[in-house]
């Protein structure tokens, strides 16, 4: 086996690996935060007709903030495996760097997804309580497109 080179190591290789950790928690943290900003203003809404449902609509926002534990997740991941140029190869950095891009987008569909619904849901759930089961599937379908992101970015990170 020869010895590592300029070729296959490069100086700018780690850039991508810190790409990859940065878009991982950046993108999914925006997902997070759209979904519970949306999801809190729909519940603001709800709660001066009903605010005996406060707690129970909380849960998108919850939901919502699941999405950025996926990404924080990755990131460390990524971080930690992250080493000095002449023992980072550029390929390990482009997976990493797709790692980061595979959580943070989905977590970033899923987080506008999360919004969305649960903005509608509990402003519905407000004047038809049997609205509240479909919005949990609903909200469920769109947590696990977050959590997709994640299973693709474990199984990057490991190659």
């Amino acid at each position: 086996m020869s010895a590592p080179n300029a070729d296959t190591n490069p100086i700018y290789g780690p850039f991508f690996g810190v790409m990859g950790a940065a878009s991982a928690i950046v993108l999914s943290a925006l997902g997070a935060a759209y979904g519970t900003a949306k999801s809190g203003t729909g519940i603001a809404a709800m709660s001066v007709m009903r605010p005996e449902l406060i707690m129970k609509s909380i849960i998108p926002v919850i939901m919502a903030g699941i999405i950025a534990i996926y990404g924080l997740v990755v990131a460390v991941l990524i971080s930690g495996a992250i080493e000095a140029p002449d023992k980072y190869p550029v390929y390990k950095g482009f997976l990493h760097l797709g790692a980061g891009l595979a959580v943070g987008f989905s977590g970033l569909a899923a987080g506008f997804a999360i919004g969305i619904v649960g903005d509608a849901g509990v402003r519905g759930t407000a004047q038809q309580p049997r609205l509240f089961v479909g919005m949990i599937l609903i909200l469920i379908f769109a947590e696990v497109l977050g959590l997709y992101g994640l299973i693709v970015a474990i199984y990057m990170y490991s190659k």
